[in-house]
């Protein structure tokens, strides 16, 4: 297994970027966005759009991507979390064979500061961030326009 991870000063080319998010739009299933949304947050980290950037954090088994995550800075380090989880997914005929867990490890070495992410209830990733040590402290609510 391989890991490339992207940012600012490591550019993801144009074709990763796609392969990307299509590999994300397929294996988040029911846990995911639109194609455009998921391009946004990818964009965001490889600094493509206006932001602080993030990362692009791909991992390949006999150059097949079979793990994809991303983060974005969220710049606000004194009162929320300096990074947030966007997306992460695992290939589906990888699943349940430590994939996730290799990911998270990455995410945690490769990110400085604390990390946020949203995840559904009944998502069974759940259980991995836990293992992780995320907590769910707050409840969360939105106003939708």
């Amino acid at each position: 297994m391989h890991f490339n991870i992207y940012n600012s000063y490591n550019k993801i080319s144009t074709l990763e970027i796609e392969q990307t998010v299509n590999f994300l739009f397929k294996h988040l299933d029911q846990y995911g966005d639109t194609k455009p949304a998921i391009r946004k947050a990818i964009e965001y980290a490889a600094k493509e759009r206006t932001g602080l950037g993030g990362y692009v954090i791909l991992l390949e088994e006999d150059h097949e991507l079979i793990g994809a995550v991303i983060i974005n800075k969220t710049g606000m380090d004194e009162y929320i979390p300096e990074n947030i989880l966007v997306y992460i997914a695992v290939h589906k005929n990888f699943r349940g064979q430590g994939v996730g867990v290799k990911l998270m490890e990455q995410v945690l070495l490769t990110c400085k500061g604390d990390i946020a992410l949203h995840v559904e209830k009944d998502n069974p990733a759940k259980r991995l961030y836990e293992k992780f040590g995320f907590e769910n402290p707050y409840l969360e609510m939105r106003l939708k326009r």
